[in-house]
This record gives structure tokens, C-alpha cells and sequence, in this order.
């Protein structure tokens, strides 16, 4: 699964910084491969408003 990040960081609450930070996006345009499993899953799920997800 790939993730990237389209939208800012600025304004979210620190628990959502941290998950995107989790998951390697700090900046606008971040690009991570992460494995397709729950975690993942539910990482993305909290901030999902803040990325795009493209299933490999």
C-alpha cells in the first residue's frame, strides 16, 4: 500500500502528527510503501481527511 500525503500537517492535533509521522509523511507531497495489514489500516484511517492511499 502506498501513502501519500496531500494535505498539511498545520492545525491537526498532535495524536494525528504523529501518526503520519508513524508512517514516514512529514511534508506535503510524502510518498511511503507500507505493508497491507490492520495496523497500517487503522493508522490511516486517523488521518485518511490527510492523505491518499493507492493500493498496490
Amino acid at each position: 500500500m502506498t501513502i501519500k500525503l496531500v494535505k498539511s500537517l498545520i492545525g491537526c492535533t498532535k495524536p494525528q502528527i504523529a501518526t503520519a509521522q508513524a508512517l514516514g509523511l512529514k511534508k506535503i507531497g510524502d510518498v511511503t510503501t507500507q505493508p497491507d495489514n490492520a495496523q497500517t489500516k487503522g493508522k490511516v484511517a486517523k488521518i485518511s481527511h490527510l492523505v491518499e492511499v493507492i493500493e498496490a
